[in-house]
C-alpha cells in the first residue's frame, strides 16, 4: 500500500472561527508535524482576507501544504484535494515529520483520511451541459434525474443543494460510476474536534467578519473583479466574497453587508458541526470550558498515546 494511503495522520477539525489555526500550529510545533490545510477556500491564490488564510508569520512557524494551490477560476474538487493531499503526505513523511490535517471542509478531510476511491473526472462537456440544463429547466428537473440514476445520492443530498446535485449527476453520467460512499484501506488516525457554545462561536464569527472588513475585504473583492476574474469564479463562492460581489453589483447595501456575512457564516458553521458530529472516533475539546493550555496538554497526551500505538486509532 502506498505511504499516502497508510501513513498515520493527526486531524484537527471544527467549525469556522472556532480557533483551529493557533492551536494547530502549537500542536504541530510540539510533535514535529507539518500542516495539510483541508479548506475549500484557502486553496485559492490571492483570496486571503475573507478566507482567514494563515499569514506569513504563521506559515513561517510551521510548514503548510495546500494553501494557494489553485487559481481563482479553477474548480477544486474533493478528488483534486485528495490527490494533492496524498502528495503532501508523501513529502511530509519522507522528511520524517507527521502529517497534521487541519480544516473545516468535512468532505476534504474524509477524502484524505479515509482514502475514499474517487471516480475519474468526468468530461467538461458533461458538466457544461448539466449547468445549461440547470439554468433552463431548474434544479427540480435535475433532482428528478438524480433520483433515477443515483438514488443513494438523491437521498443524501439536500433538495436545494444545486452544487452537489450537479456533481453527483456529472459523475454518474460522465463516468458510469457513482460518488464514493465507503472508505478505502484503513489507516491509524487521531481525530480531535474543537467546539464552542453557539453564543461564543457567533460572537467570534461577528468579530472576525468585522475585522476582515476593516482589513480591506471589499478592496480585495474589487481588485479581483477589476483584474477580470469572473464573479462566477469558484473562489468568489467563498463566504465574504460572494456577499462582496453582491455589494459590488449594488444588490446589497453597505449597511447590511456585514450582518449578511455573519448570518451566512453562522449557518455554515451549523452545517459543519452537523457533518462533524457524524464522524466517528472524534475526541472533542470544548474550548469554552478547557482553556488553550489545557487543550494543549490534552493534545500532547493523546499524541503520546497515539504514537505509542494505543488502541482505538485504526480508522
Amino acid at each position: 500500500m502506498d505511504v499516502a494511503e497508510s501513513a498515520p495522520l493527526l486531524v484537527l477539525l471544527g467549525p469556522t472561527a472556532v480557533g483551529k489555526t493557533e492551536l494547530a500550529i502549537r500542536w504541530a510545533e510540539a510533535v514535529g508535524a507539518e500542516i495539510i490545510q483541508a479548506d475549500s477556500t484557502t486553496v485559492y491564490r490571492g483570496f486571503d482576507i475573507g478566507t482567514a488564510k494563515p499569514g506569513p508569520a504563521e506559515q513561517g512557524r510551521v510548514r503548510h501544504h495546500l494553501i494557494d494551490a489553485a487559481d481563482p477560476t479553477e474548480r477544486f474538487t474533493a478528488a483534486r484535494f485528495q490527490t494533492l493531499g496524498y502528495e503532501a503526505v508523501r513529502v511530509i513523511t519522507a522528511r520524517g515529520h507527521v502529517p497534521l490535517v487541519v480544516g473545516g471542509t468535512g468532505l476534504f478531510i474524509r477524502a484524505l483520511v479515509d482514502n475514499y476511491p474517487f471516480p475519474p473526472e468526468p468530461p467538461a462537456a458533461v458538466r457544461e451541459a448539466l449547468a445549461a440544463r440547470l439554468q433552463a429547466e431548474g434544479l427540480a428537473a435535475l433532482r428528478r434525474q438524480l433520483r433515477i440514476v443515483d438514488p443513494a445520492s438523491f437521498q443524501i443530498i439536500a433538495p436545494r443543494d444545486a452544487r452537489r446535485t450537479l456533481r453527483a449527476l456529472e459523475v454518474v453520467l460522465g463516468t458510469s460510476r457513482r460518488l464514493p460512499r465507503h472508505p478505502g484501506p484503513p489507516r491509524a488516525v487521531l481525530r480531535v474536534g474543537l467546539l464552542r457554545s453557539r453564543d461564543v462561536l457567533a460572537a467570534r464569527i461577528a468579530a472576525r467578519t468585522h475585522a476582515q472588513l476593516q482589513a480591506g475585504l471589499l478592496d480585495e473583492v474589487l481588485a479581483h473583479l477589476r483584474c477580470g476574474i469572473s464573479p462566477h469564479a469558484s473562489a468568489f463562492q467563498a463566504l465574504g466574497y460572494r456577499e462582496g460581489v453582491l455589494w459590488a453589483r449594488g444588490l446589497v447595501g453597505a449597511g447590511e453587508l456585514e450582518s449578511l456575512i455573519v448570518r451566512r457564516t453562522r449557518q455554515y458553521a451549523k452545517r459543519q458541526l452537523t457533518w462533524f458530529r457524524r464522524e466517528r472516533d472524534v475526541r472533542w475539546i470544548d474550548l469554552d470550558t478547557v482553556g488553550e493550555e489545557d487543550a494543549m496538554r490534552l493534545l500532547q497526551a493523546w499524541s503520546d498515546e497515539f504514537f505509542a500505538g494505543g488502541p482505538g486509532y485504526l480508522s
